[in-house]
């Protein structure tokens, strides 16, 4: 229903919204509080179709667009280094026993349990050290080497049966052969889940961006989205059924993988 009313509502005028949702914006000056005064009129559909909220967003200020395309140079980068750089590490996890492994995967699992907020202020602090606060890079780079999917591809990787890697291993296929011709087509459905999750993530991110780039021209969409204000209601709902785009073609193109990498469990099929 959120959903719903985020798509339709951004097709009423400014003054329509105003007039269902604008009390609840509404301050108190004495307490300097947010407070609702009236019941809000919950309203689906518009009283006329209008695409000015559109307009305003696509062609009359280009610094919506311009927080749209931060989000897409920042999470894009992340995707593809996080999925890589994952498929390796879970590969060596999988393919080398040992102590030492076991030690360093533990602490992996360690760094993934814990919420970003414990890790904030040690990462504002590393990149701070390295020069690259109020950069992309501050963001790019802790979120490339994220646990999380390290993780799941391990896990996922395990269940590959030992005949196959010692078949090929038979026939003379190098480690790099091994990975990319029998790990990585078994894992296809894994990699599209994983992508799909990441992406999702790193597109609604608020803490990381909002700490690590104090320029607001550098910030993504979704920061904005976040702290709207009052005179930006109807603008807002246009803004977001835009950021909603990417993540659900991406769904939508990746469902079947996504579906099959959470029933399958990294089954092999013959």
């Amino acid at each position: 229903m959120p959903t719903v009313l985020t798509i339709t509502n951004s097709f009423m005028s400014q003054s329509e919204i105003m007039s269902n949702y604008g009390v609840v914006f509404k301050e108190n000056k004495e307490k300097g509080k947010a407070y609702i005064s009236e019941k809000v009129n919950l309203k689906f559909i518009p009283d006329k179709v209008s695409f000015s909220q559109y307009a305003t967003v696509l062609f009359k200020s280009p610094d919506y667009l311009f927080k749209f395309w931060n989000s897409v140079i920042m999470v894009l980068p992340i995707v593809v280094f996080q999925v890589a750089i994952a498929s390796i590490a879970a590969y060596g996890f999988t393919r080398w026993r040992g102590k030492v492994r076991a030690v360093i995967f533990f602490s992996y699992v360690i760094l993934m349990l814990m919420p970003y907020q414990v890790t904030l202020v040690p990462n504002y602090l590393v990149a701070d050290w390295f020069g690259i606060l109020n950069t992309r890079w501050a963001v790019i780079l802790p979120g490339a080497f994220a646990p999380f999917s390290v993780y799941l591809l391990t896990k996922f990787m395990r269940r590959i049966p030992a005949d196959l890697i010692e078949a090929a291993q038979l026939d003379g296929a190098s480690e790099w052969q091994i990975f990319t011709k029998i790990c990585i087509p078994q894992c296809r459905a894994a990699l599209y889940s994983i992508t799909i999750l990441v992406f999702i993530d790193y597109w609604n991110m608020v803490e990381q961006p909002l700490i690590m780039l104090p320029d607001e021209q550098k910030q993504p969409l979704s920061v904005y989205l976040a702290t709207i204000n009052a005179g930006e209601v109807g603008l807002a709902f246009a803004i977001a059924a835009i950021y909603m785009i990417p993540a659900i073609l991406l769904f939508l193109h990746g469902e079947e993988y996504l579906v099959e990498g959470i029933v399958n469990q990294g089954s092999v099929k013959g």
